[in-house]
């Protein structure tokens, strides 16, 4: 799950604010140092997800033989190896699901971090982190469904997942990021 840079950089900057500032349920030492620390633990989880996805497509290489002799779909392999492959490295591929792993480490950074100070229990803090990060996976899926409507408005209908779509995807995206000041 790949979120826009801009989006990873307000949730953090929501955690901040609203943890540290407004709501004083914890003391930092160095906001701008935890807010970086935090849109690292984002960066990780893409960096794992980049690597799942290489190996499931290096496991599909080395078995294409096996996939067009069984008449195998590509895309129905590709998932079911993703998913085998996320099951032995603990990566979840669910979106929700992978987003409450990343907020597990957002909260154990805040548990064993020394800069930080905490006045509220941890499920109440991990509770409202939980919820700014819901929050703007909302805006993300919101996004989302604005650049797939504007996709299907084309006159012809364009294949999710050829070249034209994704170029359209990205350009779209690009231009929804940009009215909600997000890129």
């Amino acid at each position: 799950m790949k979120l826009p840079e801009r989006l990873v950089e307000a949730i953090a900057e929501s955690i901040v604010a609203e943890l540290a500032n407004k709501e004083k349920i914890l003391e930092l030492d160095d906001p701008t140092t935890f807010k970086k620390k935090i849109i690292g633990i984002f960066k990780e989880a893409e960096e794992e997800e980049k690597k799942l996805e290489e190996k499931a497509k290096a496991v599909l290489r080395q078995n294409l033989e096996l996939l067009e002799k069984e008449n195998i779909d590509y895309r129905t392999a590709f998932l079911a190896v993703k998913r085998k492959l996320a099951e032995e490295m603990n990566v979840n591929v669910g979106r929700r699901e992978r987003l409450n792993q990343i907020i597990n480490k957002i909260m154990d950074l805040i548990m064993r971090d020394d800069t930080v100070e905490i006045y509220e229990d941890p499920p109440v803090i991990r509770r409202r982190i939980r919820e700014i990060v819901m929050g703007a996976l909302k805006i993300e899926e919101e996004i989302e469904k604005e650049v797939r409507k504007r996709i299907r408005k084309y006159s012809r209908d364009i294949l999710e997942g050829s070249p034209e779509w994704n170029i359209l995807w990205r350009r779209i995206y690009e231009d929804e990021l940009k009215k909600r000041g997000l890129a």
